[in-house]
């Protein structure tokens, strides 16, 4: 039976620090233990009581294998289970003496800080988790796109969108360096046969098309590149990690 979730309290709401203990299944007394930090002020923290800034979770980001900043915009940073409670950007401050407000505001879909690689060489990712999953860090500015042309257009929920910016020429003509994609996390199954974010073996995001051989077994993907000069690959199914869909390319003209 799963950990029971207990409600914050009137006007009050359970922030990403409580949620990020609860998903690896750790007691307040076990987060104590290991950061040093009272259970009083742990309690204050992930009820909301105090408003959180990267300078409080310092001490729990190596104890839960979570950047401070997932933990601070839990359920929207990738890498971080949607749903639940979670801190409104508008609400997360960095530790600066400017206190201005950090990430995307609520609504606004995420860009990731690397480039997405295209046959140029992805930049990796910052940082690896304990669970060995990767955390990319955001820009502090996202995406705002009309709500019709994200239901009506994208079919996704913005919550699970993210931006990525390209580099390289694998994928010419169709996406060009620079040229920015729009990616549905939600979409991590490689059919329909399409444009697909994807880590290579060196953790950097890279885009490009992928093809399920259905009848090989085991299950195998094709890893094809629109550039003619650039190799097509073949990989198992279950070595292949995938960010999400490509569903829209922003292009300048």
């Amino acid at each position: 039976m799963g950990r029971k979730i207990l409600p914050a309290g009137p006007g009050r709401q359970l922030t990403g620090l409580y949620y990020a203990r609860e998903s690896r299944g750790m007691t307040r007394s076990e987060l104590v233990r290991l950061t040093g930090v009272s259970k009083q002020q742990l309690s204050r923290l992930e009820n909301g009581v105090v408003r959180l800034r990267l300078d409080h979770l310092k001490p729990f980001a190596n104890a839960l294998g979570y950047s401070a900043d997932q933990i601070l915009l839990w359920g929207r940073y990738p890498g971080t289970p949607a749903g639940g409670g979670h801190i409104e950007s508008s609400d997360v401050l960095r530790d600066e003496p400017q206190r201005e407000a950090f990430g995307p505001r609520p609504g606004q879909v995420v860009e990731l800080d690397i480039r997405a690689g295209m046959g140029g060489g992805g930049v990796p990712s910052r940082e690896l988790r304990k669970d060995g999953r990767h955390a990319d860090a955001v820009k502090p500015e996202g995406w705002v796109f009309p709500p019709g042309f994200v239901r009506e257009e994208l079919h996704a929920s913005p919550a699970h969108l993210i931006v990525l910016d390209t580099t390289g020429d694998s994928m010419v003509p169709t996406i060009t360096s620079g040229e920015r994609v729009i990616v549905n996390t939600a979409h991590r199954t490689p059919t329909p046969d399409g444009l697909y974010a994807i880590r290579d073996a060196f953790g950097a995001i890279v885009v490009k098309r992928l093809q399920l051989l259905r009848s090989s077994q085991p299950t195998r993907v094709k890893i094809i590149s629109d550039n003619a000069n650039h190799p097509t690959e073949e990989v198992p199914l279950n070595e292949l990690e995938i960010v999400g869909k490509v569903i829209c390319c922003l292009k300048l003209v």
